[in-house]
């Protein structure tokens, strides 16, 4: 048999992928999904709607259709990809252009990424939510809001709720999942638990959606802080790679103190898999953490199971949420 050739291939790939960001993030500039939708279906007319010659929408053409953000229809006309289609397009309810460009200002870190390797400077606590403001909040949560809409509603179409009384929402941010939660389940309360600038923000979006009777808030620091007590079911979603080991145990171990007995606790996380071998988001959100000088990394399906577990959680198991981005944690406090 003949041995399989060895290339750089894979390697020039990784070395150049910045580009295809790149690429991307000028799609997202220039409109292209938003102008393909709306009929803009050749090079001249992307060329006109964008702002641009005909050389440099070409340009941009012959990439996307690359990286297959957008396709040729039967008749030879630009479409967009059904990903793009769906979350790329301005106006739509499930636009996701600010969730996108959410890292775009941390590039010129990731390039600075040895020298912070190296750095023997012992990490903070909280890393990126040091001296938090309502501002910086404000501007963080206006991207990820969009994104946690339709986490909040796949947590609600996995989880039933029906019966639970009270939710507390650790990290809640927008307060996402405890909007979309008080809306589905009928008698469900929640409580979102989140730095005081942060609540001022989810505020904001509780009174935007109509469910500030049903939804309050506390503004507290989870690991630092007594947690609200009184509460039937616990979520804690997409923070995880923020914390450390140690840390996360301690929130969980919280959790379980903080939960009436029976009460139920999630964790939702970009989570490695068993042998830590991957996926690589997951890893890549672990890797974040040093560009904000934090002790946070990535943990494996196995690390949250055993945080249940000392905590005290019986019933715990493990499941994807995001095939590939998120699992979801997930465990019992007994009644006895």
């Amino acid at each position: 048999m003949t041995e399989p050739r060895i290339d750089t291939t894979r390697l020039q790939r990784l070395a150049r992928a910045y580009t295809e960001s790149a690429v991307f993030y000028a799609a997202i500039d220039l409109d292209l999904f938003t102008h393909v939708s709306g009929g803009a279906r050749s090079i001249a007319d992307l060329a006109t709607a964008m702002g641009t010659s005909e050389l440099n929408a070409e340009r941009l053409v012959v990439v996307a259709l690359a990286m297959g953000l957008i396709e040729y229809a039967g008749d030879g006309s630009i479409v967009n990809a059904a990903d793009c289609e769906k979350f790329m397009v301005k106006g739509s309810g499930r636009y996701a252009g600010p969730w996108m460009t959410f890292t775009r200002h941390e590039v010129p870190d990731w390039f600075t990424l040895t020298a912070k390797l190296t750095d023997p400077t012992p990490p903070s606590e909280l890393g990126m939510y040091d001296d938090l403001t309502v501002e910086r909040a404000r501007k963080y949560h206006s991207a990820t809001y969009s994104i946690g809409m339709g986490a909040g509603r796949r947590f609600c179409r996995t989880v039933d709720l029906v019966g639970k009384k009270h939710l507390l929402d650790l990290g809640g941010g927008s307060g996402a999942y405890s909007i979309n939660a008080v809306q589905v389940f009928e008698g469900l309360k929640a409580t979102v638990f989140d730095l005081p600038p942060v609540t001022v923000v989810t505020q904001e979006y509780l009174d935007r959606n109509g469910v500030a009777d049903r939804v309050d808030t506390c503004g507290g620091d989870f690991i630092n802080d007594p947690l609200p007590t009184g509460c039937d079911v616990a979520v804690m979603a997409s923070n995880l790679p923020i914390y450390s080991a140690e840390n996360i145990a301690k929130v969980v171990a919280k959790t379980f103190a903080a939960l009436e007995p029976g009460g139920e606790m999630h964790l939702i996380g970009e989570t490695l898999n068993a042998e830590g071998v991957g996926p690589l988001d997951a890893a890549l959100w672990g890797m974040a953490e040093i560009n904000f000088g934090s002790g946070g990394r990535s943990h494996t399906v196995t690390d949250c199971i055993n945080y249940f577990e000392a905590a005290g959680f019986v019933d715990v198991g493990n499941t994807d949420f995001v095939p590939g981005t998120l699992t979801r944690t997930t465990g019992r406090k007994p009644t006895a």
